[in-house]
């Protein structure tokens, strides 16, 4: 049980820990919580903890759709290694979200593709903010409907239902 969610206390530390899953679930290609699996590895994140630290069992651990070369595991476990800190038990020991920007931020370029790798990424200039690039693509398309249209979606959620409560007491909850 995460202990964030003992205290009932709502953190940017609870977010942390769950990105630090989101990491290993994509390293891993494995559901955060999977009953069907054995009884040692149902829980991801308790599981990756005792392989991660091992090149042998977190390489036959990762995802076979992600390129599993010597080269790449540096990366791998570079990956590895921030999910495990954004899991740690206590909160106080789990990273701010700009360490992980930081961590990852490297790892980017590393893994941009090449210009002329592939005829369908040409033209994209992936230096530019995704907003940017959105916009870019729907200017060239002529604004296709299919396109995202930022400036319609900002607009889609109700601000508030009618008869929902400006705020919320523990007293509201019983």
């Amino acid at each position: 049980m995460l202990i964030d969610s003992v205290t009932g206390k709502i953190t940017t530390k609870a977010d942390v820990f769950s990105f630090g899953v989101v990491l290993m679930e994509l390293l891993t290609g494995m559901m955060a919580l999977d009953e069907d699996r054995p009884e040692e590895s149902q829980y991801l994140a308790a599981w990756f903890w005792h392989i991660k630290s091992n090149k042998e069992k977190l390489m036959a651990a990762i995802d076979p759709a992600l390129d599993k070369k010597e080269e790449t595991f540096e990366s791998i476990a570079t990956i590895a290694e921030l999910a495990g800190h954004c899991t740690a038990r206590e909160p106080s020991q789990r990273p701010d979200m700009g360490h992980a920007v930081n961590v990852l931020s490297p790892l980017v370029e590393k893994w941009k593709p090449l210009d002329d790798e592939n005829e369908e990424y040409s033209g994209i200039d992936y230096s530019l903010p995704l907003t940017q690039m959105v916009k870019g693509w729907q200017e060239a398309e002529g604004k296709d409907s299919s396109y995202l249209d930022l400036e319609d979606s900002k607009g889609s959620i109700p601000a508030r239902p009618t008869g929902f409560a400006e705020s919320f007491t523990s007293a509201d909850g019983r």
